[in-house]
């Protein structure tokens, strides 16, 4: 695998055409892409080896809890990347001299360098999922498998609840100051209409969750749901092309997260029957709206598309 320059989302060029550690056939030794690094090593491991593999050095102090959280997840990245990035540790509490060189001061601290450069770097323990997209816009994940993220998302998106539910539920227990797979926990409750636990999960979030577009969007979903027809009704309406039957089928789409799907629905009947409801397309295109929040590019699109029809 390669780095991707974010600039021209071009591989960067590798000076050397040795293979990379842990490339080969049968299971990788994870000390060839964990290393420690100290004032005897740093130079070849985290310099001179970023010329040829990238190299995400993790600044830690024993002391720190942040970097007790932090560590376990990037060695477990680093495992499943199996040598596409070396991940060198550096303890600033025994390695002060190197640290100050590179002016970290706090922990924790994580910097991406490839060839001889920094590329990017965070500064706190960050959630494995946001880590994950944060180094995928430079490194290409492992194939072979989807992460249980992925995997959770994938069964929600499939209706399968039961598996997503569970997925995560295991989330939640690995990641329990990530606070979206809460939100993501209850958004599969919502479809499986246990409505009730969906709100008590978000009632307990930190209010820059429960209160987030996230956070909102699932909270609307649920009083989309609970006006909604049930699946057993709405088929009862396929026959139907009324004002009433299109009206009911958008809301289920809404309530069902098939956001474009509803709002495609709802606007086309603003356009065919605005009397409906005392306008009711109209109103419940702005609570969608309101849920999406104002910055969604769907939010945006069909914001846009009814003004035109109103004006």
């Amino acid at each position: 695998m390669q780095i991707v320059d974010p600039k021209t989302g071009e591989p960067m060029p590798s000076p050397q055409s040795g293979g990379q550690p842990g490339t080969s056939g049968g299971s990788a030794d994870t000390s060839q892409f964990i290393v420690d690094v100290d004032i005897s090593n740093f130079q070849q491991v985290v310099l001179e080896g970023s010329m040829q593999t990238p190299v995400l050095l993790q600044s830690f102090s024993p002391a720190s809890e942040a970097c007790k959280t932090l560590m376990p997840v990037l060695e477990k990245i680093a495992g499943e990347y199996q040598g596409a990035f070396v991940l060198a540790r550096l303890n600033i509490d025994e390695q002060q001299q190197i640290a100050a060189q590179l002016g970290i001061h706090s922990t924790p601290d994580v910097k991406l360098i490839a060839q001889g450069q920094l590329y990017d770097q965070f500064q706190s323990a960050l959630p494995e999922r946001q880590i994950r997209e944060w180094l995928g816009k430079y490194i290409e994940a492992p194939a072979g498998g989807q992460s249980v993220d992925e995997q959770a998302r994938a069964a929600l998106e499939a209706g399968d609840t039961a598996t997503a539910r569970e997925l995560f539920s295991q989330l939640i227990e690995d990641n329990p100051n990530d606070h979206e797979y809460r939100i993501d926990y209850a958004a599969v409750l919502t479809r499986e209409g246990e409505y009730d636990q969906a709100l008590s999960i978000l009632d307990a979030l930190p209010p820059e969750y429960r209160d987030g577009v996230k956070g909102r969007g699932v909270r609307a979903r649920i009083d989309f749901a609970r006006e909604a027809l049930s699946d057993e009704e709405i088929d009862a309406l396929s026959s139907r092309d009324d004002s009433e039957a299109q009206f009911q089928r958008a809301l289920r789409a809404v309530a069902d997260g098939h956001y474009e799907q509803g709002l495609e629905g709802l606007l086309a009947l603003m356009k065919r029957d605005r009397d409906y409801g005392d306008d009711a397309a109209r109103k419940t295109l702005i609570r969608v709206f309101d849920a999406l929040g104002s910055d969604h590019p769907l939010t945006v699109t069909y914001r846009r598309r009814m003004f035109t029809l109103l004006y």
